[in-house]
């Protein structure tokens, strides 16, 4: 078939059986060709259940295979930056699992090597909960519903209560997911989709479980990011595991001269709130709702037949950015994170 790509999966976690490989496989004249996960075992396990025709043993033979077009990196953040910029020389298009990168230093490295490869297709997977939402209320703010864009809120809280007794998981670590502080850099990705990036970052936040499993934790657990945004406007952002029964868990406020709209994830409900009227559930008509299409994006990029709109690796490194500010604010990470 014309324009086949052949693609190879280095990490195939949750998100990437969930969502990359089936949805690649549906896509005509795109073959997935070898996977490799963190053992033989379980890279055969992903190849038995997907019908992969065969496995390699190490990511960076995977990268150097000839006979393929593309990577697909379902990892965790510690191994995106050499993945990418291995496969990237290797001539590879690469899909990158979100956060980009451990740190700031990694992501302009990843930027730079985007630049110099530049007829390689780099995308990062973006941040999915606000897709149904994002073009309507970026359209919406533009032409005025709410009038001046006053302030930004967004709760990104666990709603739930202190646990000192839970298993440590790899977003607990700090040598594993980097600077990416629980929903910290997702939550502006998405606020920076409606009212642009922030000109201004303060920080205020704590590690209260030091430690889980003997590790110690270097990864805030409750953190308050403030400042003003590049249009004037402020913004805080609250990420939390320790707000128990939290009554905005996840939401995303946007406070204007003539109205509020309030988007409130957990319950997928968008509303309106103006001067001497009651609150209204606003309905975002069809052709205004997106959807995930992150592969068909990715592979209909590489195929000349569009461009990367969610996510760019340029916009991947402003997130970066952020999150190193706020995390370099806090001074809580051991100081090979910080930027230099």
């Amino acid at each position: 078939m014309a324009n086949e790509i052949k693609v190879g999966i280095i990490g195939a976690g949750g998100n990437t059986k969930h969502k990359h490989i089936p949805k690649l496989q549906a896509i005509p004249g795109v073959s997935i060709e070898t996977v490799c996960n963190r053992s033989p075992e379980s890279s055969q396990a992903v190849a038995d259940e997907f019908g992969l025709p065969r496995i390699t043993d190490t990511w960076e033979e995977l990268v150097k295979d000839p006979d393929l077009d593309a990577i697909v990196i379902g990892t965790w953040p510690n191994m995106h930056a050499p993945i990418t910029l291995a496969a990237l020389k290797a001539g590879k298009h690469v899909l990158c699992e979100a956060r980009m990168a451990m740190n700031l230093r990694e992501a302009q490295e990843m930027f730079q090597a985007s630049q110099t490869y530049s007829d390689r297709v780099c995308q990062l997977v973006p941040n999915p909960f606000t897709l149904k939402w994002d073009r309507f209320i970026k359209r919406q703010l533009d032409e005025g519903l709410i009038g001046n864009l006053i302030a930004v809120d967004a709760f990104a809280n666990a709603g739930a209560f202190v646990d000192p007794d839970r298993e440590i998981s790899w977003r607990d670590d700090i040598t594993l997911s980097g600077l990416n502080t629980m929903g910290l850099g997702i939550y502006y990705e998405a606020m920076a989709r409606w009212v642009g990036h922030a000109a201004t970052v303060k920080a205020n936040g704590r590690i209260y479980v030091k430690e889980r499993n003997g590790q110690a934790l270097h990864i805030p657990d409750h953190v308050d990011v403030f400042g003003d945004l590049e249009s004037g406007a402020s913004y805080h952002i609250r990420c939390s595991q320790l707000t128990g029964a939290c009554p905005t868990p996840n939401d995303l406020i946007l406070y204007g001269s003539k109205g509020t709209l309030r988007l409130d994830i957990k319950n997928k409900k968008l509303t309106l709130d103006r001067p001497e009227q009651p609150t209204q559930e606003v309905e975002v008509p069809e052709s205004e709702q997106e959807s995930w299409r992150v592969e068909e994006g990715f592979i209909g990029t590489i195929r000349g037949e569009e461009s990367i709109r969610l996510t760019s690796f340029e916009e991947g490194l402003k997130y970066m950015e952020f999150t190193q500010y706020v995390a370099d604010e806090l001074q809580l990470a051991p100081s090979e994170f910080r930027n230099p």
